[in-house]
């Protein structure tokens, strides 16, 4: 994280140009410098250094932004501009985001405080900010040309209002809304409970992160903003698995993660071990009564969900979205499903022609997480990722819930791998087998069969040459 204070000098935004750009000489002067962020790791959580207290959130595979006080008002600055965004290791992305990041930092704040957001423009074409689900004065609402004009290339524009309640929020662009929001410019935003809440509980550890996906082919940088549904990383904070770090927290924490959907689908979040509350909604925390446990709850586009637990289940548990096909990366769609396809006559023809070629996808995909093959530039294996016991064959939305009792309290850091106990993992039977039972006939009482049982259809290849009906 660094702080650019020779900023404007470097962009070009002088003081009489940002002056001429809708912000008042009083506001200029009082201009924070603007704080970037260069790293893709998880950051701790920024400890309020003034105003009032709060429990600050972590955001996975992001950061706070700080701010400073001025007379009272809280004053951020936020940099609308192009970005390189590592999505794992092995690929990085030409976006569009926030001080240095795609998805920008997240932004903190106490129900009741009075916020001051300065917003340069970096990027190639005017922007705006919308507050996404906040109660705020109607020209602050940032859609352009229905509240305000669009913010020039090269100008500031300051909004200003108080945080009215206390829930999980975003921010995005209301200008060219299909363009910037595909090159990745959105964040997140918190509102703390000033005091005691009777329906926010104080927590352990507080997460939050975004969903949002990206249509980038290998070997380009740039996605295409034009996609509608056919996306090929599907990601968390603009990281895919393994890129996106794991969740850590202490034995019997009580754990809040807040999630935020800005792609163009929906997306049912679900946790493995532990069963959940969903505690807060686009409208801010739900009504106890309303509560009941899920291991599962579906996020739809433009929602967030707050969802809260306790972790008293130690272990490594699966924290991943529930459509198999956003936990792969780079996958594409026009694929064709060769299970049960026969290959051993023709690979060898095709070999003689083509070398490098390899048989996929006969028995299933799962081979394709073992696979050493090369790769086009700047892309991902589809399933990928390596675990204690071998390959993960995830991608995408997904990471791991890391419950540890001898995790520290406010302790963030990856306690590494779980070793279950004796006794409490699955192991390989090694006694008789009994033989599947096989149907004998068809139908039943009401509707007897007829005639003689067809043969069986389907012959199934199994590794190293065996085959079975």
């Amino acid at each position: 994280m660094t702080s650019r204070r020779d900023f404007f000098r470097n962009a070009g935004l002088a003081g009489a140009a940002v002056a001429a750009g809708a912000v008042s000489r009083a506001s200029l002067a009082a201009l924070p410098e603007p704080v970037i962020m260069e790293k893709a790791d998880t950051q701790p959580p920024l400890l309020p250094p003034n105003g009032r207290p709060y429990n600050p959130v972590v955001t996975l595979n992001g950061w706070t932004l700080p701010w400073r006080m001025v007379n009272g008002v809280k004053e951020f600055h936020l940099v609308a501009e192009p970005v390189v965004r590592e999505i794992a290791p092995g690929m990085k992305a030409h976006l569009w985001g926030y001080n240095g990041q795609s998805p920008g930092p997240t932004i903190e704040v106490v129900e009741g405080d009075r916020v001051r957001i300065f917003v340069t423009n970096r990027l190639p074409e005017h922007t705006t900010i919308h507050w996404h689900g906040q109660r705020i004065p109607n020209g602050m609402d940032g859609v352009g040309g229905l509240n305000q004009k669009q913010i020039p290339v090269g100008k500031t524009f300051v909004y200003e209002f108080v945080a009215r309640r206390p829930g999980t929020f975003m921010y995005h662009p209301h200008a060219d809304e299909m363009t910037q929001m595909a090159m990745g410019m959105m964040g997140f935003w918190v509102t703390h409970p000033r005091g005691r809440h009777p329906l926010i509980d104080p927590v352990d550890r507080d997460f939050c992160f975004l969903l949002n996906a990206f249509d980038i082919d290998p070997g380009s940088y740039t996605p295409k903003v034009n996609t509608m549904l056919e996306f090929n990383l599907w990601t968390w904070n603009s990281r895919s698995f393994p890129g996106i770090d794991s969740l850590n927290v202490r034995l019997n924490d009580r754990v809040r993660i807040r999630i935020g959907n800005l792609t163009m689908t929906n997306h049912p979040i679900h946790l493995h071990g532990h069963e959940f509350l969903v505690t807060g909604t686009d409208g801010g925390p739900t009504p106890k009564s309303t509560r009941w446990h899920e291991v599962t709850t579906d996020v739809a586009v433009g929602q967030m969900r707050q969802i809260e637990l306790l972790a008293d289940e130690e272990g490594d548990w699966a924290f991943h979205c529930h459509k198999s096909h956003h936990t792969m990366n780079a996958m594409g769609h026009g694929v064709p499903t060769m299970i049960g396809v026969d290959h051993r006559g023709i690979a060898k023809t095709i070999a003689s022609l083509v070398p490098d070629y390899m048989v996929m996808g006969e028995r299933g995909m799962a081979d394709m997480g073992e696979m050493e093959m090369p790769l086009p530039d700047n892309t991902l294996p589809m399933m990928t990722g390596t675990g204690p016991y071998g390959p993960v064959e995830m991608g995408g939305m997904f990471t791991v819930f890391k419950v540890r009792r001898d995790q520290k309290p406010g302790d963030y850091k990856d306690p590494g791998w779980y070793r279950q106990p004796p006794g409490t993992q699955a192991y390989e039977w090694t006694g008789p087998v009994a033989q599947p039972a096989r149907r004998k006939s068809e139908g039943g009482q009401s509707m007897p069969a007829s005639g003689s049982v067809p043969a069986s259809e389907v012959r199934v290849r199994k590794p190293r040459g065996h085959s079975e009906h």
